[in-house]
């Protein structure tokens, strides 16, 4: 156990920030025999535990399941009603503990970590101020996630709109909705309020899920625009309002008009560092604290920033892989051992750079991990790329029927290793996690061979791909 903590200051490690990227950091030092406090000044657990990834995902279940259901002769006779939006709702809430920490507070004590509640502000050097008290500790790890950034379009701020907290804490369903962004949230958001019974209006200014293979936003927009929404793509508020009896009207730039009872607003998140203090610091920004893979804040030997606040890879399982890294790191510093900050060791998140898998849980799902083709050729690679329609996969027709959903791999021809992949259909999130060993572990694409599918299942896509990318040479 580390003793430097005791005669010098308060703590070892202060982290600021209790949401799930906090206490990886702080579970992980205080294994390696440090003393750890964690400031926290809403609930522990954070945005991914009560207004997220947990609720979102729970919205989403139900009408998945049910699309799933009536793709299958046998199960689509037996389902003769709509969803049930109270029940819905209700399990929605259980994840999140009805927006309780009771449980989360245990466990950090649980683990050993000391919580502190209130607002954090860092004033110095190892010095952080919590609601008027000073603590001091030997390292700081800013944990404070991100917020939604709010367009500046006339009128909508004033016109109180949803943001995904709103969204996802909701205790009724709107009639009608506008969901402003076609990104990852207002993606999701639009099919589970549709399938709850909102009438959904998207409007988004590029294609939706912009940042993805092209086919990827097609996809999308005709799965919603099957599903009664109304997808508006280039489509640009120039004025919002919100009259007295609550009902929002949206004026688009071609001057019709939009009504609805909510607005969402999904236009995107910035790092959470507004009140910390840092510009005194020479420190701020809203593009994310530079930090090197350790997640030490770049110019310090003393802050860290872990997760979205560094803007690196704003997802929550990167967010706890760069934790795990950051926790140990600082340990080793501060206990005089070796740092093992080599590409792909213990002490560094390598894998924000060529290795984020992320899911989409929309109906059909999204999952992409590494380069698209276009971000690989701006890298400069020489690459071949490989479709395949997932909808003749055998596994993929017992999974539902008229399947629908296409596999697209990114291979770097100089080194034959795939560097990106991406899947869009039904059930297509497990299979991502082998694309992601692939990219990781750089394993060649003759190896690959080796690696059987088990048949009947979607993976068989995998056999597929690598067949059709040796018929093309």
């Amino acid at each position: 156990m580390s003793t430097a903590a005791s005669k010098t200051t308060d703590y070892d490690l202060i982290v600021i920030g209790g949401g799930a990227v906090g206490e990886n950091v702080a579970d992980y030092a205080t294994q390696q025999g440090l003393q750890v406090a964690i400031v926290e000044s809403e609930l522990v657990g954070g945005e991914c535990s009560y207004w997220a990834c947990m609720p979102s995902k729970a919205l989403l279940r139900s009408g998945n399941a049910l699309r799933a259901a009536r793709r299958l002769p046998g199960t689509r006779e037996a389902v003769t009603g709509e969803l049930d939006v109270r029940a819905v709702l209700e399990r929605r809430t259980t994840f999140t503990s009805g927006w309780k920490d009771d449980g989360q507070a245990k466990w950090v004590e649980s683990a050993g970590i000391e919580l502190i509640r209130g607002h954090a502000t860092v004033t110095g050097v190892g010095q952080v101020k919590v609601d008027g008290r000073m603590y001091t500790a030997r390292a700081v790890a800013l944990a404070t996630g991100s917020v939604p950034h709010i367009p500046e379009i006339d009128g909508l701020a004033e016109a109180q709109p949803w943001g995904t907290r709103e969204a996802t804490s909701a205790k009724t369903v709107p009639q009608r909705l506008i969901v402003l962004g076609g990104g990852v949230a207002g993606t999701e958001m639009a099919f589970a309020f549709s399938s709850l019974g909102a009438h959904v209006t998207v409007l988004s200014r590029s294609a939706l899920l912009s940042h993805e293979e092209p086919f990827v936003g097609e996809c999308l927009a005709d799965a919603l625009t099957a599903e009664g929404v109304d997808v508006r793509i280039g489509a640009t508020p120039s004025h919002i309002d919100r009259d007295a009896e609550g009902l929002v009207t949206a004026t688009l730039e071609d001057g019709s008009t939009i009504q609805a009872d909510e607005i969402l607003v999904a236009t995107g998140r910035t790092p959470a560092t507004d009140g910390l203090g840092l510009d005194s610091l020479g420190l701020g920004g809203n593009e994310g604290l530079a930090v090197d893979d350790t997640m030490l804040v770049k110019g310090t030997d003393w802050l860290y920033a872990v997760g979205d606040v560094n803007g690196r890879a704003l997802l929550t399982h990167q967010g706890k892989y760069q934790a795990r890294a950051a926790g140990e790191a600082i340990a080793a510093r501060l206990n005089g051992t070796q740092v093992q900050d080599q590409p792909w060791g213990r002490h560094v998140a390598t894998a924000d750079h060529t290795a984020v898998p992320h899911v989409v849980f929309s109906d059909p799902e999204v999952a992409s991990v590494g380069k698209t083709e276009a971000k690989a050729r701006e890298a400069g690679l020489h690459i071949k790329t490989v479709e395949y329609d997932l909808g003749s996969i055998a596994g993929s027709s017992l999974q539902a029927d008229d399947y629908a959903g296409r596999a697209k791999l990114v291979v770097d021809e100089d080194r034959g290793v795939i560097v990106g992949a991406t899947f869009v259909g039904q059930d297509v999130a497990e299979l991502l996690h082998s694309a992601t060993i692939a990219i990781v572990g750089e394993v060649p694409i003759d190896r690959l061979w080796h690696a059987v599918p088990s048949y009947p299942t979607i993976s068989e896509v995998w056999l597929r791909l690598l067949e059709t990318y040796t018929s093309q040479g």
